[in-house]
């Protein structure tokens, strides 16, 4: 567990409001099977035809927000805080609700319903330590991520959260890598696990989060325009006019900040 970084301002806020939470296996699996009845998953774990008219972009859920925050203002670097100090904050940050995110679906996607990491048309393999490329499933992948993700950010020598210990030269590069994997999961969130994340209620979490995500990795460089180029229709829309949007509520939480221990 990461320290208490209390330096940083707590009103840079991810969300404004964790995800709804106290439902029911019940009432989840009534929500979304209202949803679901007339476009299940095939056998062999493809999508019918009517996915691919991509309800995420149905201009009445791409207004869905959780707050009205002006995104482009809140990622600009603060003039009082070291660059290295934000980028370990915020990703450290995005990563916790990326998860957080994917949990909520992640019942849905398993191994016969997701046979492939699959994006579009767009097939990610994940990469084994000695660089094999390793075919799995949607929940493998997943896995391999966030577990390879969370050895990342608890590791003093990459997010040093300790006074005098400085970040690797090789830190940038990571937290590029680390934002790839990120954004391979909201992707397959979207592609695949819309319609589940819709009878939740929770689209409006997902879209604020890919929002603000999406605009922190353009502000810093984190994403490379061909690894996102999956999802620009998305991001057009999402991301166009600054991030904000037409929320349920406004305000802010406590941010999770990484800082130094003083």
């Amino acid at each position: 567990m990461l320290g208490d970084h209390s330096s940083l301002p707590t009103d840079r806020a991810l969300l404004s409001q964790p995800p709804k939470t106290g439902l029911s296996c019940k009432m989840v699996l009534q929500a979304v099977g209202k949803v679901l009845r007339k476009s299940k998953a095939k056998p062999n774990g493809k999508k019918p035809a009517a996915e691919e008219k991509k309800m995420y972009l149905e201009p009445e859920y791409t207004k869905s927000r959780i707050t009205d925050i002006g995104f482009k203002e809140l990622v600009v670097l603060p003039r009082e805080i070291d660059l290295n100090e934000w980028l370990a904050s915020n990703t450290t940050t995005f990563f916790h609700h990326v998860n957080l995110q994917y949990s909520t679906i992640s019942e849905f996607c398993t191994g016969e319903a997701c046979q492939t990491m699959a994006v579009c048309n767009t097939q990610y393999y994940w990469y084994d330590e000695r660089g094999k490329k390793v075919k799995c499933t949607a929940p493998q992948y997943v896995d391999f991520v966030m577990s390879s993700v969370q050895k990342l950010v608890t590791d003093e020598d990459v997010f040093p959260t300790k006074y005098g210990r400085e970040f690797p030269s090789s830190f940038e590069s990571l937290v590029k890598k680390i934002c790839k994997y990120l954004f391979h999961v909201l992707a397959h969130i979207y592609w695949s696990h819309f319609k589940e994340t819709l009878a939740l209620e929770l689209h409006g979490h997902l879209n604020t989060l890919y929002v603000h995500f999406i605009l922190f990795a353009r502000e810093f460089n984190l994403l490379d325009p061909k690894d996102t180029a999956v999802m620009d229709d998305l991001t057009e829309v999402l991301c166009s006019g600054g991030g904000g949007g037409e929320g349920a509520s406004s305000g802010g939480a406590g941010a999770q900040n990484h800082g130094k221990e003083r």
